[in-house]
This record gives structure tokens, sequence and C-alpha cells, in this order.
């Protein structure tokens, strides 16, 4: 009976853990102002139109302006998992905050093919 008890308390313990980090990603609001200023790492590969890199592997680098917001915040948290498997990417990630990862998705998405910095896209 002890070990039924204790089984439930831990997977309750771990369910309202795990509810707290949805909530904290739920809970960032993300700024394209100050994402403009977090984004110096990201453009010296994607602001090249048809760039491609050599390493780890040749790779179409893709374009991000004008990519919905909630899409990028995913990719770049898979990155930071290590659930998306691109060093550079993961190694640029890993050091983001969740208000950063929030900013420059918003940052990203709110450009269009008028936007100054963005006219490729």
């Amino acid at each position: 009976m002890k070990k039924i008890v204790g089984k439930h308390v831990v997977i309750g313990a771990f369910s309202v853990l795990a509810g707290f980090a949805v909530t904290a990603h739920a809970d960032v609001v993300g700024n394209a102002k100050a994402g403009q200023d977090k984004v110096a790492m990201c453009i010296g590969c994607h602001g090249i139109p048809d760039y491609r890199t050599a390493y780890p592997e040749v790779y179409h680098v893709p374009i991000l302006g004008g990519q919905n917001a909630q899409y990028l915040m995913s990719a770049l948290h898979a990155y930071k998992k290590g659930d998306r498997h691109f060093e550079t990417m993961h190694a640029i990630v890993s050091s983001l905050t969740e208000q950063d990862i929030a900013d420059i998705a918003a940052y990203y998405a709110s450009q269009t093919a008028a936007s100054k910095d963005n006219p490729n896209k």
C-alpha cells in the first residue's frame, strides 16, 4: 500500500512541476524591439540570402524574417534541448533565456517584405 501511495505522490508532484514549466513558457511575451538587439549572432548566417553552411554538413540556412513566432520559439527550444541536431545552433541557443527566445521570435515574426533589415523576405 505504501508503494502505491508513494508512487502516486511522486507522479502528482511531477505533474505539478510540469504544469509550472508549461506556464513559464506561456507567460513570456516577446518584444520585437528588444529582439532587434539580440539577433547579432543570427544575422551572421540567417541574414545572408541563399547561405549554406559547410559544417558539420552542407545545410541550407533558412531565412527567418516573416516566420511565425510560435514556430521560431518551438525551433529554438528544440535546439536548446537537443531535440534538433545542429551543433552551432545548440551552442548559440544554450545561452538564451526564455525572454531572449521570445524576443528573437517576435523580432523575426514582425518582419515583412518591406522591412528595412529584411529585404529578401
